[in-house]
């Protein structure tokens, strides 16, 4: 079991650092229980990890996220490239503008090229990408996943936002509250392939067979490949082919935010009720004209802040991504590298009408 430092609202005071928000159905449970039987990251350097080493100085950290652009990894890249200033280092982002499953491999390459002393990397794909991550890390290079992880040879560490079971279970209870615990309902997931994505609709799917969900009926997953476009399209869709919907869980904030700006403008607003993971900022006026009763989300710039240390952690020789090892995060704290190289950032913040204006990101 990791430890960490709870979440905190950073915002509410002007300031600090910015904080923001992407996540990116379904797989099948025996995928998950795979997932979650992987064995430990491969990563783990067979050289002792000596936690009073000091972080190295001039690292080289480059984020590399599903997609460039998408205002939730804008704001987590930023996040780690100001925690890459604190000790030092030098980050940047670079990426693909579309989330296909193969459009990160050519942007590892060059990072390997330029020598780089860590990657930090939401995956588009589990697999696709491990064989160019493979080949960074025999080069030397450091990496870690977040938001969205890699199959577990493909990193060191993986900084998760919060327990995968946590956060699908806690979208079906947000939602039912808001529904009485009855009528049909969809979600509007981001890729096919997602891995956070799947894995928390496999823990919705699994709470939905609950007995007070009994009146409850997950009846489409429709995916709108985190483009805001296509998001717009399936929400449409999904009111079209179903009139009796009642409502929506959309976990990535591209999808929440589309849904939202459909739903605020048809008669189904306030009567198909919408709920899933966005930024308080990018939902703040669909919470206030009732189109959104309540959402939830971790603090994305915290995300990137703490991959960035991570990192650094990592390529400073302080941990291996070995179970148990820890390491500082700056203003974060101190956190410890759990089973399978997994480290937890902290729980979700469930945002609503009653505080939604004490944030600001």
């Amino acid at each position: 079991m990791t430890t960490r430092t709870p979440w905190r609202p950073t915002a509410l005071i002007a300031g600090l650092v910015l904080l923001t928000a992407s996540c990116g159905g379904g797989t099948t449970k025996s995928d998950v229980a795979q997932q979650s039987s992987a064995p430990a990251a491969t990563a783990a350097s067979s050289a002792a990890a000596d936690p009073n080493a000091p972080l190295k100085q001039g690292l080289k950290i480059a984020f590399l996220p599903k997609q460039v652009n998408n205002p939730y990894f804008t704001i987590a890249d930023n996040g780690g490239i100001e925690a890459a200033k604190e000790f030092g280092g030098e980050g940047k982002e670079v990426g693909p503008s579309d989330a296909s499953a193969s459009s990160q491999v050519s942007y590892i390459n060059t990072l390997m090229q330029q020598k780089q002393d860590a990657i930090v990397i939401s995956a588009n794909d589990p697999n696709a990408v491990v064989p160019a991550l493979k080949q960074a890390r025999a080069a030397g290079i450091k990496v870690v996943s977040y938001d969205s992880d890699t199959a577990a040879e493909g990193r060191d560490v993986f900084v998760n936002q919060a327990g995968a079971e946590d956060l699908g279970r806690t979208e079906v209870q947000l939602l039912a509250e808001q529904i009485d615990h009855k009528g049909k309902i969809a979600v509007l997931s981001a890729t096919p392939n997602a891995t956070n994505q799947n894995t928390w609709i496999e823990f919705m799917k699994d709470e939905l067979k609950k007995p007070e969900y009994k009146d409850m009926e997950l009846v489409k997953v429709a995916y709108g490949n985190d483009d805001d476009q296509k998001s717009f399209t399936e929400t449409q869709g999904l009111l079209r082919s179903y009139p009796d919907l009642a409502g929506i869980i959309s976990p990535t904030t591209v999808g929440i935010a589309a849904a939202a700006r459909y739903l605020s403008d048809s008669p189904s607003k306030g009567k198909v009720k919408l709920t899933g993971l966005g930024t308080p900022n990018q939902l703040r006026k669909f919470v206030k004209d009732g189109t959104i009763e309540a959402f939830e989300l971790w603090n994305p710039a915290d995300l990137g802040y703490l991959a960035s240390y991570a990192a650094a952690a990592l390529a400073s020789g302080q941990i291996t991504g070995a179970e148990g090892e820890k390491f500082k995060a700056g203003k974060l704290g101190e956190y410890t590298v759990g089973a399978k190289g997994e480290v937890l950032l902290g729980k979700p913040t469930v945002f609503n009408k009653d505080n939604i204006d004490k944030f600001d990101f």
